[in-house]
């Protein structure tokens, strides 16, 4: 068994979490609260900007180049690709893509971040890969999810967004055998760091989409002012 099916065989308990999500089971109905698809649209974006920052960060400490050439690559589906995915949940609430963005992340993105950020910085590239690989395995499952169990037409309202991410089998695939081959020649102590920045990612998926859900917000103490 592979390092990256052993890891996935040790997480199906979130992967099943995630996929059961009701955000997750509204995309497949094709029916979802406008202010849970707003808050998931603002916090993705800056998520996003966190995660390209911390395939810069892996870029940085990479000791060979072509996991710099791999990194460069992997940077450019979250600074394109993904842009679709977000105009499909604007369309659907109607909202200007332009309105949600550069707004702060609420504390399960914030936190999430930095995890992947400490990671990048601290750890060795293959650390840093298990901790960005869950983001797009979870989102691959969930396109082929949706897929299969709602089968959804070409007029869904999500159909771009299940697409975008359905399709990306390759683009896993790849990510999975590039940590196979930093697994390869890790240390136990190594292993056991990646298997951690692993499942805690995995963690956070599945709060991102509880997040959303909930639209979760820092909380405001206000104190009263005795004069």
């Amino acid at each position: 068994m592979n390092f990256s099916e052993e890891l996935r065989k040790e997480n199906e308990d979130i992967f099943a979490l995630i996929k059961a999500h009701p955000f997750v089971e509204g995309v497949g109905k094709g029916i979802l609260p406008v202010d849970a698809v707003r808050h998931y649209v603002q916090a993705d974006y800056a998520y996003l900007n966190g995660f390209m920052k911390t395939i810069g960060m892996a870029i940085g400490n990479a000791d060979h180049r072509d996991d710099i050439a791999y990194f460069s690559e992997l940077m450019q589906f979250s600074l394109h690709d993904e842009i679709q995915a977000h105009l499909c949940f604007c369309d659907y609430i109607n909202v200007n893509y332009e309105d949600l963005q550069e707004l702060p992340l609420p504390p399960t993105g914030d936190h999430y971040v930095k995890h992947m950020m400490y990671h990048a910085q601290t750890g060795t590239t293959g650390e840093a890969i298990s901790a960005l690989l869950p983001c797009p395995w979870t989102y691959y499952e969930i396109g082929k999810y949706i897929n299969e169990i709602w089968q959804p037409s070409d007029n869904h309202p999500f159909q771009i967004w299940i697409q975008c991410y359905a399709n990306t089998e390759q683009d896993v695939e790849e990510m999975c055998a590039r940590l196979d081959e930093h697994a390869r020649h890790a240390s136990e102590k190594e292993k056991t760091n990646m298997k951690i920045a692993f499942r805690k990612s995995c963690q956070l998926e599945y709060l991102f989409w509880e997040m959303a859900m909930s639209t979760e917000e820092w909380p405001s103490i206000k104190e009263d002012i005795k004069k």
